[in-house]
C-alpha cells in the first residue's frame, strides 16, 4: 500500500488528487509561479496529522502546511510536489480563559473569528498582519503588522503550542503561565520555522485588554524624511502608539486611484492611540506637537468606529491599490520588506527611494515605521527580462543596506523562497547551526523542503 492509499484510506473524502484542489493550494499573492501539490489533505485533529506525517515520512513524500494562503514569499507553495495540508477544518476556538488572559486554538482559526468570539469577554488578540490569515500561519511565518509597535508580534504573544514533527510524534511545549525558565524555548524555536521543523496544531496565546478608548487620525507632510523624523522623534519620546504608520505619496496615489479617497498626495502618518479618556488626550497633544514641529499638515480624526474601520481598510487594502498605479493584463506586484534600528529608519527608506528611481521602478512605501519595519510595492511585468532584473536588483540592495544598517533583510513577511540568498550574510556561522537544527527535526527533509535555508555548499 502506498502512502497516498494509506491517506486515503484514513481521510476518505478530505484526500483529493484532483486538479481542482491542487490548483486551490497551488497559488499565491504575490510573484511565484504556481506551485501543484500532488494531493491535498485536510486533517481535523492532531491524530489525523501525526498519521499523515507518518505515512508521508515512511514514503519520503514532502509535506506542506497551508493556512489561509496569503503569505508574501511562497511559504505554503508546495514547490517539490507532495502533500499540502490544509489546516482550515482544524478552526475550533478549544478555551477562553478571561481570568489568565488566554486563550487556546486549533492553527485553522483566522484572527477575525477570534476576535469576533473574544468581544463580550473584554479582551482580544492584537496581532494584525492586514490579510484575515489563520493564527497557525501567523505563528509559523512569525507574522506582526500594524499593531506591533504597542502589542508585539508573534513571537511574543503565543505562550505555548502542540506541534506535530517530522516523525508524527506530538510534542507540547510552553505552558499557559507567563514565563518559564525550564529547558529550551522550543515554542519559540518553532514559532517562525515557516513549518520547516514541525507543524503547530495548537496555540495558547496571550490575550489584552480592549483599550478604553480608541482615537485614529492621519496627517501629512512635506517629505518622507519629515515624517520618518516625526515617527523617531515619538517612539522616542515615550509616547505608547496603538500604530503609527507611514505611507508615501505614491502610495496615497494608488488610494486614490483606486478607492477614491481624495487624499493629497503627500506622505501620510496613519495614527491609533488606545487608553483611558484622559490617557489618550495626552498622547494626541504629546504626538500633535512633535508632528507641528515636524511640519505636519492636513491632520484629520478618525471621530467614529466606522471612519476607523474604513481608515485601516484602507492601509490593508495597499496590494491592489498599487496595482491601480500600473494596470494591465498580466503585471505583478513584487512586495519586500526590511526591518532597521529607528534611528537608521530615515537612511533606509530615503535609499530605498533612491534605488527605485534610478531603476525606474514604479514603488510604493508603506510601513510600520514605529519599529523600524517598511514594506516597497514594486509594479513589473514578468515577461520583460530587463524589468524582471531591475526588481531583483533592487531587492538585493535593499536587503544589503538594511544589514549594513543594523538590521535585517525581513521583519514581517519572513524567507520562504525569496530571502535565503541573504541568509548566509545576516546570519554567517549561526546559518551551519541552523542547517544542523533543521537536520535533527527533519532528518528526511520532508517538512516544506526548498524553503527559508539555502542549500549548503
Amino acid at each position: 500500500m502506498t502512502a497516498f492509499d494509506t491517506l486515503d484510506h484514513l481521510l476518505g473524502a478530505r484526500f483529493a488528487t484532483g486538479l481542482a484542489a491542487r490548483r486551490q493550494h497551488a497559488g499565491n499573492e504575490a510573484h511565484y509561479d504556481e506551485a501543484l501539490p500532488d494531493a491535498v489533505a485536510y486533517p481535523e485533529t492532531a491524530e489525523e496529522v501525526a498519521q499523515i506525517l507518518r505515512a508521508c515520512a515512511a514514503g519520503g513524500i514532502p509535506v506542506t502546511a497551508f493556512g489561509t494562503g496569503t503569505s508574501l514569499e511562497g511559504q505554503h507553495l508546495a514547490v517539490t510536489g507532495g502533500v499540502s495540508l490544509d489546516f482550515s477544518r482544524m478552526n475550533r476556538i478549544l478555551a477562553i480563559h478571561p481570568e489568565d488572559m488566554n486563550v487556546t486554538v486549533q492553527p485553522g482559526v483566522t484572527r477575525k473569528e477570534l476576535n469576533d468570539a473574544l468581544r463580550a469577554t473584554g479582551l482580544f488578540f492584537p496581532v494584525d498582519p492586514g490579510a484575515d490569515a489563520s493564527l497557525g500561519g501567523m505563528a509559523a511565518t512569525r507574522a506582526s503588522g500594524t499593531t506591533a509597535v504597542r502589542y508585539g508580534t508573534m513571537r511574543e504573544n503565543v505562550l505555548a503550542l502542540e506541534a506535530v514533527m517530522a516523525n508524527g510524534s506530538i510534542i507540547r511545549t510552553g505552558s499557559a503561565a507567563r514565563k518559564s525558565s525550564a529547558g529550551y524555548d522550543l515554542t519559540h524555536l518553532l514559532v517562525g520555522s515557516e513549518g520547516t521543523l514541525g507543524l503547530i496544531t495548537e496555540l495558547t496565546l496571550k490575550l489584552h485588554g480592549q483599550p478604553e478608548a480608541v482615537a485614529a487620525a492621519t496627517c501629512h507632510f512635506d517629505t518622507v524624511a519629515a515624517a520618518v523624523d516625526c515617527v523617531i522623534a515619538t517612539i522616542q519620546s515615550g509616547i505608547p502608539m496603538a500604530r503609527i504608520e507611514l505611507v508615501d505619496e505614491m502610495m496615497v496615489r494608488g488610494f486614490n486611484l483606486h478607492a477614491g479617497t481624495g487624499l493629497p498626495e503627500r506622505p501620510h502618518l496613519f495614527l491609533e492611540f488606545h487608553g483611558g479618556p484622559a490617557a489618550l488626550a495626552e498622547q494626541v497633544a504629546g504626538f500633535r506637537e512633535l508632528a507641528d514641529d515636524a511640519g505636519a499638515g492636513g491632520w484629520q480624526e478618525a471621530a467614529t468606529t466606522e471612519a476607523r474601520s474604513a481608515l485601516w481598510a484602507l492601509r490593508h487594502g495597499a496590494l491592489p491599490a498599487i496595482g491601480a498605479l500600473d494596470p494591465g493584463a498580466g503585471k505583478r506586484t513584487y512586495s519586500t520588506d526590511v526591518c532597521v534600528p529607528i534611528s537608521r529608519l530615515a537612511e533606509a527608506v530615503a535609499l530605498a527611494r533612491q534605488e527605485a528611481s534610478t531603476r525606474g521602478l514604479i514603488c510604493t512605501i508603506v510601513g510600520h515605521v514605529g519599529d523600524g519595519n517598511f514594506h516597497c510595492g514594486l509594479r513589473f511585468d514578468p515577461k520583460d527580462a530587463d524589468q524582471v532584473a531591475q526588481v531583483l536588483a533592487f531587492s538585493g540592495a535593499l536587503a544589503e543596506a538594511a544589514l549594513r544598517l543594523g538590521g535585517t533583510v525581513t521583519g514581517e513577511h519572513g524567507i520562504g523562497l525569496g530571502k535565503q540568498k541573504y541568509m548566509q550574510a545576516e546570519h554567517g556561522p549561526a546559518l551551519d547551526w541552523m542547517r544542523r537544527i533543521k537536520m535533527s527535526f527533519d532528518p528526511q527533509g520532508i517538512l516544506n523542503p526548498g524553503k527559508m535555508l539555502p542549500p549548503a555548499p
